[in-house]
């Protein structure tokens, strides 16, 4: 773990915590000098255990941390070496770990002791004692799982709802959704704010961007990624993308495909 730049090690976590964790990622990063990022608006929250120095998020010095929901990109600058294991969460696995409804903590980055108490600060210092990327992030697979476990459980009709979002790529209107669950609009975007945190006219916007992400990588023009995901038309995708993750469509360059007998590893 010496030298300078980003060394990285991510897994995708146990089944069973699938439905609440997308993905683990033990990290440290060291560039040698001032780094700004932009970082794209997510439907579920980020949390970091770090143990190394603190990142500069939204303006504050911060080294464990949540950031909730969002429909915003938002500025990082890390200035010193950082070092932690982050952990990408689903809606409901942020809502069964924080305990809170997620509402409360949209576009927001969250001292991990504010939301999470004494366990932040035990879990980071077990975390910066083991002794490799993969031993940390079995670890923390398993210090999430009892903690996750302990939490409220997800609302059902919300959690069909965002299933039915997700599959139609932020496609589907919301008064079909409430239609369908016989409940008022009003209804529905309550319990969204709640359980989810974003609105589930904010939610599908960020899933439309996301949808169309992993198109324009792959190669796909623009105008018919404008018309797959949704988008009125370019210039409208251009405004999305601007908002979302301060960048544009075409400044998203296509990934070459691996050769057909290539391997990946987490």
């Amino acid at each position: 773990m010496s030298g300078r730049g980003l060394t990285m090690t991510g897994a995708a976590p146990d089944p069973a915590l699938r439905p609440y964790v997308r993905r683990l990622c033990a990290y440290r990063e060291d560039h040698g000098r001032p780094l700004t990022r932009a970082e794209p608006a997510e439907t579920g929250a980020v949390l970091i255990l770090g143990f190394g120095g603190p990142m500069e998020v939204g303006g504050e010095r911060l080294t464990s941390f949540a950031a909730g929901p969002s429909d915003r990109f938002v500025l990082t600058r890390m200035t010193v070496p950082t070092e932690g294991v982050q952990v990408e969460l689903t809606p409901f696995g942020a809502r069964r770990l924080f305990g809170m409804p997620l509402g409360q903590v949209v576009n927001l980055a969250v001292p991990a002791g504010e939301l999470l108490g004494p366990w932040a600060q035990e879990a980071a210092g077990r975390l910066a004692e083991a002794p490799s990327h993969p031993e940390r992030l079995a670890l923390a697979e398993r210090l999430l799982a009892g903690r996750i476990a302990s939490g409220p459980e997800p609302d059902p009709e919300v959690r069909w709802a965002w299933a039915r979002l997700l599959e139609s790529g932020g496609a589907v209107p919301v008064s079909s959704l409430a239609a369908s669950l016989g409940r008022s609009h009003r209804h529905l975007v309550s319990r969204f704010r709640d359980q989810v945190g974003l609105t589930p006219k904010a939610a599908a916007r960020v899933i439309r961007f996301h949808r169309a992400v992993p198109l324009l990588r792959s190669g796909a023009p623009l105008a018919e990624v404008a018309a797959a995901c949704g988008f009125y038309d370019q210039a409208h995708m251009n405004r999305e993308f601007r908002a979302l993750a301060a960048i544009t469509p075409g400044q998203i360059s296509p990934r070459p495909r691996p050769p057909a007998d290539a391997t990946l590893a987490s």
